[in-house]
């Protein structure tokens, strides 16, 4: 089959032909119609300190896939050939990230995946593969860090930083959840689409946000910047959450955390609960993520793409299409 692979830090991706997978126990075959790319990639592509996280090498990258089970192996309960999955990142609890696709295995970026039963996940049938795929860790991890990390709800007041794929999701999540919402990302092209996710009015600034007296700040950027003045611009006792991994360390004021009395904290992923939730969302209506296609063999340059920050919204490829192509001119 072929794949996308990764062979170490500083090394460009390349189209390989490698063997095709075969499921041992508790592990199925999913045939790959969807995955997602993300700027976590990159951050495994550039060798980021990813903390507990370690990254084999060669690897194929993608961990937002979802597709079809082709075959399972032994003790496989719940699933079948045939069902539609999306293979989660479990991130809660944390020690079920062992199994997370494209970082301790092969991952998506690829026409066939194999994926362990406790990471997946039905797709309802009105949810598209592409909406599936992206769900898993663009709409999920939002979901995870607005409601539960950040714990907001209704009347709450909450800042968004970084209107990227995560942040458009985030802002959305937040409406959804009752919340009047604000947009911060020093790209104005960005507010258009924040402003329909349900923003009432956007910043290029963080600290614009201050006589606002945001409960909570979700920063999807990440770099120290946003980060220290998130700290500051947060309303005293308020709470600040962390997803973005756009810089090493920040230049946090313990004072102010503290005289403050504001809570910071780091969020990742999701549970395969929230994606489920997540997953109701989108089959419902109420939640729309943005999706954009790339051709898998141009998956590189859309890579370079998303690095550039070019990108808005979600990209996703289809590891499949020529092989679908092939079948119906047969």
């Amino acid at each position: 089959m072929k794949a996308i692979r990764f062979a170490g830090a500083g090394r460009p991706l390349n189209l390989e032909t490698v063997p095709d997978p075969v499921p041992g126990p508790e592990w199925v075959v999913v045939d790959i119609e969807a995955a997602g790319l993300c700027h976590s990639d990159l951050h495994i592509m550039s060798g980021m300190d990813l903390g507990d996280l370690t990254v084999k090498s060669p690897v194929t990258l993608g961990h937002e896939g979802a597709g079809v089970i082709s075959a399972v192996g032994d003790d496989v309960r719940g699933f079948a050939v045939g069902d539609r999955v999306g293979i989660a990142i479990v991130s809660h609890p944390i020690e079920a990230a062992r199994f997370a696709p494209g970082v301790g295995h092969d991952g998506a970026f690829a026409e066939q995946e194999l994926a362990h039963v406790s990471t997946l996940v039905h797709i309802p049938d009105n949810v598209s593969f592409a909406e599936a795929a992206v769900a898993t860790d663009s709409v999920a991890t939002a979901y995870h860090a607005v409601r539960t990390a950040g714990a907001v709800r209704r009347g709450r007041t909450v800042g968004v930083i970084g209107l990227g794929g995560l942040g458009l999701n985030g802002v959305r999540i937040a409406h959804l959840l009752g919340a009047t919402v604000y947009g911060v990302d020093v790209n104005p092209a960005t507010y258009a689409a924040a402003t329909e996710a349900g923003a009432v009015a956007c910043f290029e600034d963080v600290r614009q946000l201050t006589t606002r007296h945001p409960d909570v700040i979700v920063d999807f950027a990440g770099v120290p910047s946003t980060a220290a003045a998130a700290v500051e611009s947060v309303r005293p006792g308020g709470c600040v959450v962390l997803v973005g991994l756009g810089g090493a360390v920040a230049p946090i004021s313990i004072a102010s955390l503290v005289m403050r009395n504001v809570q910071l904290v780091g969020s990742l992923g999701a549970s395969k609960d929230e994606l489920r939730e997540v997953y109701d969302l989108i089959a419902s209506g109420a939640l729309k993520p943005r999706v954009h296609e790339v051709p898998f063999t141009e998956l590189p340059a859309a890579m370079e793409r998303l690095a550039r920050g070019e990108v808005r919204g979600r990209l996703y490829t289809r590891p499949r299409a020529t092989l679908s192509v092939a079948a119906e001119a047969a």
